[in-house]
């Protein structure tokens, strides 16, 4: 009987021209060209494996087209933060610091740390993703321009009312796009449909939660609220006891989430009664709101979970 070969962990480190990869099981190392007919070969190498997973960290879009490619033929390829990878080097003492380096420790890092592969998403999610990062983009620079208009001196200002309401434009029309994208994609429009049957929760916060928090009704509620950074966290030592606070998460989802809880207190019967249940109990306002962000994003995903629109006991 032919004895089993074990199942491949391959670290990829990417740079705008090459990628490095790192077979661990293999002890392989590959460098390669970051261009479309360079990684369709390697992709084809690839899926002669029994792979356990590629993990590859996150490097400002430029491991997009591997990514794809890796998605679509159906490989586990898991995208990853920089700075969990620098903490495992850092644990595991790698100082040294090369292309063919990294991609080792990526390897090493994925069969340590075994991160699981996400849902495959389709083509069209990833357009609804790139369409919510655009508009916030946009926002951040409209925001800008709105506080540089407040510091300038009045000679400037017609200039930059210029560049806001060319903004507001390219805003508006993000928004159908992203509105049409929905639409067009069954499962995303019904999500939206949910989403936005709960008071508080508008279009624009169903779609930056569709694009950014797509694990949104498959986790249990300690999950989402820790994937949202909402969960606080213990710090005990000894006889010590602190103050539980909050910390990581998706900072993006709970920005959209805390504006969400804002209209929310004042209209959401539900959420209302709650936070003025918690500031009666002497609660700071901060942390009621949190608190309130915690109640509606575990209330989401319970609606999502159940396939059920808002209703109060979901509260």
């Amino acid at each position: 009987m032919t004895k089993q070969l074990p199942s491949v962990n391959v670290g990829v480190d990417v740079s705008k021209d090459t990628l490095d990869l790192y077979l661990l099981e293999r002890d392989l190392l590959l460098h390669v060209p970051n261009d479309e007919p360079h990684i369709s070969s390697l992709i084809k190498r690839l899926a002669r494996y029994r792979l356990e997973r590629i993990v590859i960290e996150a490097t400002g879009r430029l491991e997009h087209a591997f990514v794809t490619a890796a998605l679509t033929r159906g490989l586990p390829v898991v995208v990853v933060a920089p700075l969990k990878v620098r903490r495992f080097a850092e644990a595991v003492g790698q100082l040294a610091k090369t292309d063919a380096i990294d991609a080792r420790l990526i390897a090493r890092f994925a069969a340590t740390l075994k991160p699981e592969a996400p849902p495959i998403a389709d083509a069209n999610a990833h357009l609804i993703k790139d369409l919510v990062v655009r508009r916030r983009q946009l926002t951040s620079l409209r925001t800008i321009e709105k506080n540089r208009r407040s510091v300038m001196p009045s000679a400037i200002t017609p200039s930059i009312d210029r560049i806001i309401e060319s903004l507001d434009r390219e805003l508006a029309a993000l928004e159908q796009l992203i509105q049409s994208a929905v639409e067009q994609h069954a499962p995303w429009r019904h999500k939206r449909d949910l989403l936005t049957s709960m008071p508080g929760i508008g279009p624009g916060v169903a779609s930056s939660l569709i694009g950014d928090l797509p694990e949104l009704g498959s986790l249990s509620r300690r999950q989402i609220a820790s994937l949202t950074g909402v969960a606080p966290f213990n710090r005990d030592s000894g006889a010590f006891r602190g103050k539980r606070r909050i910390r990581g998460g998706r900072a993006h989802s709970r920005t959209a989430l805390f504006l969400s809880a804002m209209v929310a207190i004042r209209y959401n019967a539900d959420i209302k009664r709650f936070y003025k249940r918690l500031l009666a109990a002497g609660k700071h306002k901060k942390v009621a709101i949190t608190a309130c962000i915690r109640k509606i994003v575990t209330a989401l995903n319970a609606m999502l979970r159940d396939n059920q629109p808002w209703r109060p006991s979901f509260a």
